[in-house]
């Protein structure tokens, strides 16, 4: 907290942003200025907690609205990350740190938190589902749930608690396949049908899950939790989280800061029993146990909404004519790399309602926008580089 200009905080009603914004507050004099995102669906809308916590602390509190019409940021967003950047939160990452350069010029985050103190829910379904691998030998459970993922209905709509198909296809595989599974956007059957057998070629054999098989074969730990918590410290936080705040935030001189990212916090986060992170069915004990004397109980306790985007129902809506021409447009056709007819499919599936492929859909959307605007290519002929040059 110590700056010569203006400081202030980034607050989503979380857990993580309410605990900094709720310290900074006891170690400040003046009131803490935040910041936070509303957006126009009420499924995805926290302002009412950050109001809450923004209340409590009596925050100068600043909010700005996030709608379909921020779309348009896609090509902002292309140029920016240089990158086919596919994590659609960085539409309201964008938008925040813009709205808190209007009143400070360094900003504290939540960011970190999840990995830290153990609060992804995917971290507590990874732990039911290793009790049952424990349970089972990888001969049975392999041709066994292997057949029942092949065989269950997807159920995009429902609970992942409730989505069979995505366990027994996690099931299926060892502990770091299963994981990358249940993080992966395009699972094995997407990609075959979506992928040409140029593209295939031209990977080369790349497969992202080796890296993570490198990160796990480090991880010098026979804990589940203290496993995929460093997989994600080792992946998602770096090559996710920490990329998309920081191209954010420099796109508007905007410095963040990320206390729960302190590196002596982590290491000693990381010495203690998976029991103080997730219990039972509860996630970040440790943190809310800290936390309780200082953020309501409907701030600590309510199920966790991260920072997503409505884009399955913009898909289907205001945006419905643009996600067609630009996933049916002749830039990605020229690539070679798309199958026409799957990408049909996924735009139908998802317009009619049958599944929800908003998340495969947005990230085919940013690699179209990242040849219109990085590689600058002509619809006929895009100046393509090798898959696997790329990805380095």
């Amino acid at each position: 907290m110590i700056a010569e200009v203006p400081l202030g905080a980034f607050l989503s009603g979380g857990v993580d942003s309410s605990a900094v914004v709720a310290l900074m507050a006891g170690l400040s004099s003046a009131p803490v200025n935040t910041c936070s995102i509303a957006f126009d669906d009420p499924a995805f809308n926290e302002a009412a907690f950050a109001q809450k916590v923004a209340d409590r602390y009596r925050t100068n509190h600043h909010c700005d609205l996030v709608a379909s019409d921020d779309f348009d940021l896609i090509d902002t967003l292309a140029r920016l990350y240089d990158e086919p950047y596919a994590d659609s939160s960085a539409i309201p990452t964008y938008r925040v740190c813009q709205l808190a350069r209007q009143h400070v010029t360094v900003a504290l985050s939540g960011d970190g938190g999840d990995e830290t103190f153990g609060g992804y829910r995917r971290y507590r379904l990874h732990l039911m589902e290793e009790r049952l691998r424990t349970a089972l030998p990888y001969g049975v459970r392999r041709p066994l749930f292997g057949l029942l993922g092949r065989a269950y209905p997807k159920a995009d709509w429902a609970p992942r608690m409730f989505r069979a198909k995505t366990t027994f296809e996690g099931m299926a595989r060892t502990t770091v396949g299963g994981y990358f599974h249940a993080m992966s956007i395009l699972r094995d059957p997407m990609r075959r049908e979506l992928f040409t057998d140029r593209f295939r070629r031209e990977a080369g054999g790349y497969s992202a899950q080796e890296v993570f098989r490198r990160h796990a074969e480090r991880a010098d730990t026979e804990d589940p939790l203290a496993l995929i918590q460093y997989l994600d410290l080792k992946t998602y936080l770096v090559g996710d989280i920490n990329t998309k705040v920081d191209r954010a935030s420099m796109a508007h001189s905007l410095e963040v800061r990320e206390p729960l990212m302190d590196h002596e916090l982590v290491e000693w986060m990381a010495t203690l029993p998976s029991s103080l992170k997730v219990r039972g069915q509860e996630g970040k004990f440790l943190l809310k146990e800290a936390m309780k004397h200082r953020l309501p109980q409907d701030i600590l306790f309510r199920p966790k909404m991260g920072f997503a985007v409505p884009l399955a129902r913009w898909f289907r809506g205001p945006l419905r004519e643009r996600v067609q021409q630009a996933v049916l447009g002749p830039r990605l056709a020229a690539t070679g790399w798309f199958n026409p007819v799957y990408l049909r499919h996924l735009i139908d599936a998802h317009q009619s309602g049958a599944r929800d492929y908003s998340a495969p859909l947005w990230t085919i959307l940013m690699f179209e926008a990242f040849l219109r605007n990085v590689m600058d290519a002509p619809a006929e002929h895009p100046a393509l580089v090798s898959v696997v040059d790329a990805s380095r």
